[in-house]
């Protein structure tokens, strides 16, 4: 019987992000679509955390810099390269600040997940999601953490032009004030990885939603 237990003062599967990479795609025409929530949160986070953003054309992004909770270094970033192609500005400032992809937490949007649902996982494949496709090929693995935030299936399943609508559009009313407490849980989320790891911050908001509101 093996009964060795685990002594490291560091386990293993203690996932402290250093890079938060919201997805999503540049420009006012896309601004609070559900494709892009990814850009909401991380927007959220630098403001709770008093990291301003700006454009560094070397990273193909909107890169911030500064401390978060527990006074821990952490950078922001909201790649410009259009969803396809997330994984360039990923790699680039994964490749400047030397990180381990394992310490880099993506956050997008799901249509598999309903509205007001949170799913936060340690790796994991791109589930068809083309903005995870493009930072796991830049990466080089899936071990990563992300977080998912759902915004709904499309009302209709007629092909891919309903589902591109859909991704592209924004919120309905009910929903849109749903989504401004799901990007607070989010950011929640976020910052419990921060002072606890990614695993424990499963185990407390993976469960937890926001009901849509009644009309």
């Amino acid at each position: 019987m093996n009964t060795q237990e685990k002594t490291d003062t560091s386990p293993p599967t203690l996932v402290i992000p250093q890079l938060i990479v919201g997805l999503g795609n540049p420009g006012a025409k896309y601004d609070r679509t559900r494709h892009n929530i990814g850009f909401d949160v991380v927007d959220l986070l630098g403001q709770r955390w008093h990291i301003s953003l700006s454009e560094q054309k070397k990273f193909h992004g909107i890169l911030g810099e500064g401390l978060a909770v527990s006074s821990q270094k952490i950078r922001l970033l909201k790649p410009q390269t259009f969803m396809n192609n997330s994984g360039q500005a990923m790699r680039a400032v994964v490749d400047w600040y030397k990180l381990p992809p394992e310490s880099v937490l993506v956050i997008y949007d799901d249509m598999d997940l309903p509205i007001g649902k949170l799913r936060l996982r340690l790796s994991g494949s791109a589930g068809g999601h083309n903005g995870m496709k493009s930072a796991i090929a830049h990466l080089g693995t899936q071990h990563f953490p992300r977080l998912r935030i759902g915004i709904g299936s499309a009302k209709t399943e007629k092909g891919d032009k309903d589902t591109v609508s859909h991704v592209l559009g924004k919120f309905a009313p009910t929903e849109a004030a749903v989504m401004t407490e799901v990007v607070q849980l989010a950011a929640d989320a976020v910052e419990c990885s921060l002072k606890q790891g990614v695993e424990k911050a499963m185990s407390l908001y993976n469960s937890r939603s926001i009901s849509e509101i009644q009309k």
